[in-house]
């Protein structure tokens, strides 16, 4: 009988830790999404939700290796064209076959895509043209030498173009449409508040681990993590720094930490006159931009402690920098830091015709980033020791995204993760002149542009010789560095947390998916 009993206490234990009979996962995600549509607006939650519904031709691992996908090879025939042999017997979730036909219909489509605040451009910009050799043997052609082709299709999902090439923006907006060979089927999104996902059981890589996948917005740390002490949610991400310690020592719970290529920085407004948030001490107008002088960009990278951002607000979940490329991107060669120095700064300020400073609104997001309003709130503070009045204003990031990228902040907080952890998809997003039509500095909100970083970057990216190649980059680099193009402030490292039963495995693309989650037994 009191063996029974054990028993079935244990059986009880258990039954607490893991999802009911191990079909359902729920996930309480720290940042909210735009769209459904996965060709809408690159951002990393915008991403890992579609990663659930769609699939691309190759595919980056937890440490970001490329590996086959829906392209079971992909071969360089010669300096500019490139062979995709597809994988057979894919089905949509509609029950439709997976064609040559769906791949370069959605590869041609983020070119079409109506008032995408973030384009997925900057990944197809590069191919010429695609050939259809059969149903499933897809040619392509680049502008020239390039040898990131594999990387960049690794960010492309595939979509039905029987599905999805009669519905408007709108429609997909809110999934509409959003017919993928992914494993989970789309069911429902509630702006906000949630997406809901089915197993598609006919998935290539085989059933997945869940029936049924429930992706929470909630962007407050505590609630989140409340949420799932209280059992409403499986797992979370992005613990607050403050409750590391607390979870790590809590039985009940597993934890998971992994680095990230992710930079958090600070874009600088240097191509306007004249901008909208920086003013004089007394709030008049100024008649000049004072973020175009170098030395004042100088100067406020000078004035920020990075290591008080990490001891202080990240609690040590970060890597301090001023430069926006770690060691091991480029051969592990360490380029220059910036050292704090509040009296230096001040001295620069005064040398560019700024001995007083003057006024700025700092913008930030406050539910995207790892502590991003703290940082926001403390770069505030730490400005004012060398005479910049600076006052914060924080809003969520789809808000944020959206007014900053039509160019309305002067200086702000964003974060930059190179997927593949290149150099050059850095360069090319976030420092490049702006170019469109090449698809180039597409997220380059500080408004630099140096024709030379251009052209090393240019010449980076037509050179298959790795060695070389990396020369390049690391010249670029070091240019755009020189000139405060942006101030780095750390790289940071994500994390998440579930109940006991549940195995994790981290990704240093900071992507949050069900397939990350498995059952522990």
């Amino acid at each position: 009988m009191l063996k029974r009993l054990v028993g079935a206490l244990a059986a009880l234990i258990l039954a607490s830790t893991l999802p009911v009979a191990a079909q359902s996962l729920r996930l309480g995600l720290s940042s909210p999404i735009s769209s459904i549509d996965p060709h809408f607006q690159n951002l990393v939650p915008n991403i890992g939700v579609s990663q659930h519904i769609f699939d691309q031709l190759m595919v980056m691992d937890a440490d970001g290796r490329l590996t086959p996908g829906l392209a079971e090879s992909l071969t360089q025939i010669d300096d500019t064209t490139w062979e995709a042999k597809l994988r057979r017997g894919v089905v949509f979730h509609d029950g439709s076959p997976f064609t040559a036909e769906d791949v370069v219909w959605s590869i041609e489509r983020p070119a079409t895509v109506v008032r995408s605040p973030a384009p997925f451009t900057i990944y197809t910009r590069a191919i010429a043209e695609m050939r259809v050799i059969d149903s499933h043997t897809v040619r392509f052609v680049t502008r020239g030498l390039y040898p990131l082709l594999a990387a960049d299709l690794a960010q492309v999902f595939i979509m039905s173009k029987r599905a999805a090439q009669t519905a408007t923006t709108e429609d997909l907006n809110r999934g509409t449409g959003a017919v993928g060979t992914g494993p989970y089927r789309f069911v429902r999104y509630a702006p906000d508040d949630r997406v809901e996902l089915v197993r598609f059981d006919q998935h290539w890589r085989g059933r997945p681990a869940w029936e049924r996948v429930t992706l929470r917005f909630m962007a407050n740390d505590a609630t989140r993590l409340a949420a799932l002490l209280a059992n409403d949610v499986d797992g979370i991400d992005q613990i607050g720094t403050a409750d590391v310690s607390t979870v790590m020592a809590n039985q009940n719970l597993v934890f998971q930490q992994k680095p990230s290529f992710r930079i958090i920085y600070f874009f600088v407004d240097q191509g306007r006159d004249t901008t909208p948030f920086v003013t004089a001490k007394d709030g008049s107008p100024l008649n000049r931009n004072p973020l175009r002088d170098v030395r004042v960009r100088q100067a406020i990278s000078m004035a920020i402690s990075r290591d008080a951002i990490r001891d202080r607000i990240m609690e040590g979940l970060s890597a301090p920098s001023s430069q926006f490329i770690l060691p091991v991107q480029l051969d592990g060669e360490t380029l220059e830091q910036t050292a704090f120095d509040v009296a230096a700064a001040r001295r620069l300020l005064t040398e560019a015709g700024y001995p007083d400073g003057f006024g700025m609104t700092i913008h930030g997001p406050n539910n995207r980033f790892v502590n991003d309003s703290k940082i926001v709130e403390a770069v505030a503070q730490m400005l004012t020791r060398i005479g910049i009045a600076a006052r914060v204003d924080t809003m969520p990031m789809g808000s944020y995204a959206t007014r900053g990228a039509r160019g309305e902040f002067s200086f702000g907080l964003i974060g930059w993760g190179a997927q593949t952890g290149d150099v050059s998809t850095t360069l090319r997003s976030i420092i490049a002149c702006e170019n469109r039509e090449r698809g180039m500095g597409p997220f380059n909100w500080s408004r630099y542009c140096n024709a030379r970083v251009d052209e090393l970057t240019g010449q980076a990216l037509a050179t298959a010789d790795m060695r070389r190649r990396n020369a390049l980059l690391r010249e670029a680099a070091k240019l755009a560095a020189s000139e405060g193009a942006i101030i780095p402030i750390h790289f940071q490292s994500t994390t998440w947390a579930a109940r006991r039963g549940i195995a994790i495995e981290g990704r240093s693309d900071e992507r949050t998916l069900a397939m990350s989650f498995r059952p522990a037994n």
